[in-house]
């Protein structure tokens, strides 16, 4: 039904940017919005940030907030996490998800559908 692929994760240093593009196919659209997770070795998934389609409210986690921005071409169904100001703590594996419960932008469980993830690497 919904299907994600995460893409332009890897390498960079430090204070690089890089920009994560999750590929959409199927009713995303009908859902509730869109969100980037992601998850540290050792740690659990993290919420990142989101976007609702209803009025394209943004949402962010406070360790990301002005460095990085959530967005979408729906032309292309696409969803876009523009990383910039990186940071060795922000490797991780980045997740896209589509929520269709709407329990909550941060709340993992809302999201149905899930990408397999990319990996980000923050390191000189």
């Amino acid at each position: 039904q919904v299907r994600l692929v995460e893409s332009g994760g890897g390498l960079v240093q430090p204070g690089g940017s890089l920009r994560l593009s999750c590929s959409a196919s199927g009713r995303t659209f009908s859902s509730y919005g869109m969100g980037w997770f992601r998850q540290a070795p050792g740690k659990e998934r993290e919420f990142a940030a989101a976007i609702r389609w209803s009025g394209a409210r943004t949402y962010y986690e406070d360790a990301v907030k002005g460095r990085f921005t959530i967005s979408t071409d729906k032309a292309r169904n696409t969803v876009y996490l523009q990383m910039n100001d990186l940071k060795p703590e922000d490797t991780a594996v980045y997740y896209c998800a589509a929520d269709f419960l709407g329990l909550g932008v941060t709340t993992a469980a809302s999201y149905g559908y899930w990408g397999q993830g990319t990996q980000v690497t923050v390191s000189s």
